[in-house]
């Protein structure tokens, strides 16, 4: 542990604040002052309750001094995204109307944080309504790469990415219905974890209905972070159990071995759509750093991608459309909005049959990748078949939604599926960040990190950095 706090892993802050080299103060106000220097020009933390954090940075203390049980993350801190509820702030969704939507009570993963004694400073910027890959809303502005302001930090969890990359916190919260924490971490040179459904609960006490059918089944909480450690530790925080979210499971952190590395499926260009070389190339480098380390690499397509993709793309924008497309249009700013039509423009039209047979279509698909995952029980593969877009790329007059779909169709097939993946780094090219997606089968999210590490420890790229505006 050498250099500035703000540049420390959020495991090494942990520990210097167990070990009483450092305390949870100086940790917290490392946080706060590099907030202060580079978050004007990345515009990733949108509130900070600066006084609130440091109080309980002094509580944390206090609690080292004492002698007491001290969580996994004691005193270290964290950001939240702005769509999960946080009691005393408010849950906006990026929208300018519901900004004065204040949470009474945590969501079970904010609560799991601060059972793990995680110290919330920040919240972070995300699209509106989380519909976009690029974050920007009329609320707070556009939140911008560290590494060039010419390309997107990603979205919806943009601001959480950014923000980690800048070296605002070590580790952020973040949510994933189409590769939110992925594609963030992707275009920001991180690790992120979507895991497995079922794994980190989920429940916003402010909301006044339900979620629908496909937030149930593809959305998933999970962490950002600039090393797969700290993921690590983050997931075992995340997904204590909560009794509002009956679609939690109790299953291990640790699944079964046999006593030798798992096989891994590489696919360079799913479904043979297309790909870029400089994603190939990424690939290609993951998978030689994993047989480096003693993987068994075998390039071998996982069934069907390019369907379960197109299954995510209809059922998603036809089921907003339905419910929540009257919302959008009329307190959605001008980016979503333009987004959102042409993502339902590019959406055939679903009838309540088609719409019941493409959920049933959804246990099909994760059938037969559960039996290629018997067989492979890791895949490697893009996260994006594209390098990280443009600033404002699905506003582009022209771009059509299944120009999209293809080039996220391995991103989103992981969530329609409901499987755990981690994103990686592998590199830079041109200056931006590029990298792989690792995925596993249900509740393996042991094996995709193990895997995670192996690329890691032979291509880590360094983060923190300096915003480079």
């Amino acid at each position: 542990m050498i250099g500035p706090i703000w540049t420390w892993d959020a495991v090494d802050v942990a520990s210097g604040i167990r070990s009483g080299l450092i305390s949870s103060r100086e940790a917290v106000q490392a946080s706060l002052d590099r907030l202060a220097v580079v978050n004007p020009s990345i515009n990733a933390v949108t509130v900070v309750d600066a006084e609130q954090a440091l109080s309980q940075a002094d509580d944390a203390d206090r609690a080292v001094l004492r002698g007491d049980a001290l969580g996994l993350l004691h005193g270290v801190p964290v950001t939240t995204k702005e769509n999960v509820d946080q009691a005393g702030a408010a849950t906006t969704h990026g929208v300018v109307a519901f900004k004065g939507v204040i949470a009474l009570s945590d969501s079970p993963v904010v609560a799991n944080l601060r059972k793990a004694g995680a110290i919330v400073m920040g919240r972070t910027n995300m699209s509106a309504f989380a519909l976009r890959w690029h974050t920007d809303n009329d609320l707070h502005g556009p939140t911008f790469n560290p590494w060039s302001r010419q390309f997107t930090a990603g979205g919806s969890s943009g601001g959480a990415a950014a923000s980690v990359a800048a070296g605002i916190t070590a580790l952020a919260h973040g949510n994933d219905y189409g590769g939110s924490i992925r594609y963030p971490a992707y275009c920001c040179g991180l690790v992120g974890l979507k895991p497995t459904l079922g794994r980190v609960p989920h429940f916003n006490p402010s909301a006044k209905d339900e979620r629908s059918l496909t937030p149930q089944l593809f959305s998933a909480q999970g962490p950002i972070a600039r090393r797969v450690r700290d993921l690590r530790v983050a997931l075992q925080a995340m997904s204590l159990g909560d009794a509002r979210d009956p679609s939690w499971v109790s299953a291990p952190l640790e699944g079964p071995r046999s006593g030798r590395l798992p096989r891994v499926a590489m696919t360079i260009n799913p479904s043979r759509l297309g790909v870029h070389p400089a994603v190939e190339q990424a690939v290609r480098k993951a998978a030689d750093a994993l047989a480096r380390a003693g993987y068994e690499v075998e390039e071998v397509e996982p069934p069907d991608t390019d369907a379960v993709s197109e299954l995510w793309w209809r059922l998603a924008w036809w089921e907003f459309n339905e419910l929540s497309g009257a919302g959008i249009r009329k307190l959605g700013d001008e980016g979503v909005k333009r987004a959102f039509e042409m993502y339902v423009k590019s959406t055939p039209k679903v009838d309540l049959q088609a719409y019941m047979r493409a959920v049933a279509a959804r246990a099909t698909h994760l059938r037969k990748w559960l039996q290629f995952l018997e067989r492979y029980p890791l895949i490697l593969g893009p996260v994006s078949a594209e390098l990280p877009f443009p600033v404002d790329f699905d506003l582009q007059t022209g771009l059509s939604g299944e120009t999209l779909r293809r080039a996220q169709r391995l991103l989103i097939a992981v969530n329609v599926l409901g499987l755990p993946a981690v994103a990686v780094p592998t590199g830079l090219s041109n200056g931006i960040p590029v990298g792989v997606q690792l995925i596993g089968s249900q509740f393996r999210e042991d094996l995709c990190l193990d895997a995670a590490q192996a690329i890691e420890a032979r291509l880590k790229l360094d983060t923190p950095i300096e915003p480079r505006l």
